[in-house]
């Protein structure tokens, strides 16, 4: 395997079931010791067991790996601590992080109650703060580090009944696009997955043909690698599901620019329309593979 793990920690949330469950044998079963962070709860965000992290200790031990089991909804700060720190007492050190957990709470957005709204974000955003924001200080100070946020084709182009889900999914890559200049001194990077899995947070919305088609493990090898040390992005957005493989990028079209000694007015705008909308020839607003200061080097140019 060139894609090693070896030597490295990985903590992923939600790695109970679905995707988080296939992401943590996959990479255990290529030298990475883990936390398994579950919950335990429904796919609403009720309820909690031991059962599913314990469950998938108990693969990752059967097959010769090693793996600890980190039980706390991640919306908690504390279970961001308690994870972070259960690496650090196991294992000595933490260099992959997953954002995996998630709920539903789809409805229509005038049924959508503010509960609705609240727990999706506080999942979501807020337990992706949890547990980056713990993993951080260990990763600085180690001078590597790789993390993978879960956001969604919700949140990139939407989808009817998910305005909580797709706003929650799309702050994901606003927190990506910003900490990704932060870590580059230290040798960390992180980007985000938009998945089509068949889960059991899939199976409330999606059809059971759909589900079928959707393996968990069609989405595992573009994870991999994204987590590794061998993957050059950071800040970049790929798809990956049914087969399907594609990177997402946020586009800019070409500049119209204008003299500021004046100020134009709508009517200018209106007649300028077409030029000022095109998306010809775009740009995309950052590329994960080069430094901020190459990026704005060739911008310049």
């Amino acid at each position: 395997m060139t894609v090693s793990f070896e030597g490295r920690v990985a903590a992923i949330t939600g790695a109970g079931g679905g995707l988080g469950r296939s992401y943590a044998l996959e990479l255990a079963s290529r030298g990475a010791k883990i936390v398994v962070n579950d919950l335990g709860g429904d796919e609403f965000g009720s309820g909690g067991s031991t059962d599913m992290a314990n469950a998938v200790v108990d693969e990752i031990r059967a097959a010769g790996g090693e793996a600890v089991a980190n039980f706390g909804d991640i919306s908690k700060y504390e279970t961001g601590t308690s994870m972070a720190k259960a690496a650090i007492d196991n294992f000595g050190r933490l260099d992959v992080l997953i954002c995996n957990a998630g709920i539903l709470r789809d409805v229509s957005f005038g049924k959508m109650t503010e509960e609705d709204w609240d727990i999706i974000f506080s999942v979501h955003v807020k337990g992706m703060f949890n547990a980056v924001h713990n993993a951080w200080p260990h990763m600085r100070e180690q001078g590597y580090g790789r993390i993978m946020l879960t956001s969604s084709t919700s949140g990139v182009w939407g989808n009817f009944g998910q305005t909580n889900y797709g706003a929650a999914k799309t702050a994901m890559l606003g927190f990506m696009n910003s900490l990704k200049h932060e870590g580059q001194k230290y040798d960390i990077k992180i980007n985000a997955l938009t998945p089509a899995a068949g889960t059991r947070l899939t199976a409330t919305v999606l059809t059971e043909e759909w589900l079928d088609k959707a393996k968990p493990e069609f989405v595992t090898p573009l994870v991999t690698y994204l987590v590794s040390e061998n993957c050059p992005d950071s800040g970049s957005i790929y798809h990956a599901g049914m087969g399907r493989y594609h990177r997402t990028a946020l586009m800019r079209g070409p500049v119209t620019e204008v003299d500021t000694d004046e100020i134009k007015t709508a009517e200018w705008m209106e007649d300028n329309w077409d030029q000022i909308s095109s998306l010809e020839n775009p740009e995309a607003m950052w590329d994960g593979r080069t430094t901020q200061a190459e990026y704005d080097a060739a911008r310049k140019k």
